[in-house]
C-alpha cells in the first residue's frame, strides 16, 4: 500500500495502514512533509508519484480535493487500485469519468465515506432493514464544529454535509429526489460556512442536514422519527437511544395526567475506529477483486445531491437531483 497526500487525513491513513497492511511509502507535493511523515512511520518517502506506484498494489488518495481527479486518473492509468477520500473529485461529472476508466482498467475504486463504517450506523441500518423501527418518517442530522484550518478548497456542504447525505442514503436505503438549501458565509471565507438542507426522498421520507463551521463544540448526531419509535445516534460515542411510548386509557376529565408509558433503551457497541474498518474493507476488495462497500457509484450519487444543494443555495429554489 501507499498513501498520496500526507495532510491530516493522509497521516491517519498512513497510521492505520502501518498497522494492518504492508505500507511501502508516501508521496506528497510538499517533500518536507512527505519525509517527516515517512520518518515517523519508518516507511519510504517518494518524491515522484510514479516511483511509488512502481512498488505498490494500491493507494489512498488524500490530497486536497482540487487534485483528486488528476492524481486518481494517473493511479488508474498505472493499473493500481485506489481509495479516493471524500468528497471524491468534488464533481459528479469527473467522478463518473473515474468510474468508467477504473472499470476499463479492471481496478478497484473505493470512495472514502468514513461514517458508513461507524459501528452505530451499521446497527441503525440493520434495525431499519429488519423492520424493528417500523417505517422511517423523517431523518435529521447535525454535524457542526468550529472552522477547520485544514480545509481550503471546498465549503461546508462538500466537506461535512456529504457525509450525512451518504449516511441518510445508506440507513434509509432510499435515494434523494430533491434538495432545498439555505445558508451562506458568515465568516470571511471563500465558501459557505453554514447550511441547512431539506431533502425529499423516495418513499415519502423527509430528511434534513444541518452543517456549519461556527459552533464552538463538535456535534455529530442523527435522529430518526419512525412509526415504531424515535432513535438518536451519536457518531462520537458510538451509541443509539431508542424511545417508544404507549398511551393508556385516557380520562377525559383529567387531561393533567396523561397516562403515558415511556420505554427508552440505550444501545452501545464495541468501539471501533471507522477508518480502520473502512481501510480493511478496501484491502479485502483489492485482494479479492470485488466491489468495496462504498463504491465510486456512491460517490457520484452523494456528489449529485451536494451539487443540487449548492445550486439551491445559489438560486434560492428547490433543485431536483
Amino acid at each position: 500500500m501507499g498513501v498520496v497526500g500526507t495532510g491530516s487525513m493522509g497521516q491517519n491513513h498512513v497510521r492505520v495502514y502501518s498497522e494492518i497492511a504492508d505500507l511501502v511509502g508516501v508521496h506528497d507535493a510538499v517533500k518536507e512533509q512527505s519525509r517527516k511523515v515517512a520518518d515517523r512511520f519508518s516507511v519510504g518517502s517518494f518524491d515522484n508519484l510514479d516511483d511509488l506506484l512502481d512498488r505498490v498494489d494500491a493507494v489512498s488518495v488524500c490530497t486536497p480535493t482540487a487534485y483528486h481527479h488528476d492524481v486518481a486518473k494517473k493511479v488508474i492509468s498505472r493499473g493500481r487500485s485506489l481509495l479516493v477520500e471524500k468528497p471524491f473529485t468534488g464533481s459528479s461529472k469527473t467522478a463518473l469519468q473515474l468510474m468508467e476508466i477504473a472499470r476499463a482498467k479492471g481496478v478497484v475504486l473505493a470512495s472514502g465515506f468514513i461514517e458508513r463504517f461507524n459501528p452505530i450506523v451499521t446497527v441503525a441500518r440493520s434495525a431499519v432493514q429488519e423492520g424493528r423501527m417500523g417505517d422511517i418518517i423523517s431523518i435529521s442530522s447535525r454535524r457542526v464544529s468550529s472552522f477547520p484550518s485544514r480545509i481550503r478548497d471546498v465549503g461546508v456542504i462538500m466537506d461535512l454535509g456529504i457525509h450525512d447525505v451518504d449516511v441518510i442514503r445508506h440507513i434509509t436505503g432510499k435515494e434523494v429526489l430533491s434538495v432545498y438549501a439555505v445558508g451562506g458565509r458568515y465568516q470571511n471565507t471563500d465558501f459557505e460556512d453554514n447550511a441547512n438542507l431539506v431533502l425529499e426522498m423516495e418513499g415519502g421520507i423527509h430528511g434534513s442536514v444541518e452543517v456549519n463551521w461556527l459552533t464552538p463544540m463538535k456535534v455529530r448526531k442523527v435522529t430518526m422519527t419512525c412509526s415504531a419509535g424515535f432513535a438518536q445516534l451519536d457518531y462520537t460515542d458510538q451509541s443509539m437511544e431508542l424511545s417508544t411510548t404507549k398511551v393508556q386509557e385516557i380520562d377525559p376529565s383529567d387531561m393533567f395526567r396523561i397516562p403515558l408509558e415511556y420505554d427508552v433503551r440505550r444501545i452501545s457497541v464495541k468501539k471501533e475506529e471507522p477508518l480502520k474498518r473502512e481501510l480493511t474493507d478496501f484491502l479485502d476488495a483489492v485482494e479479492k477483486g470485488k466491489e468495496p462497500k462504498v463504491s465510486g457509484a456512491d460517490a457520484v450519487k452523494n456528489l449529485r445531491v451536494c451539487e443540487a444543494a449548492l445550486e439551491s443555495l445559489r438560486t434560492g429554489t428547490k433543485v431536483m437531483v
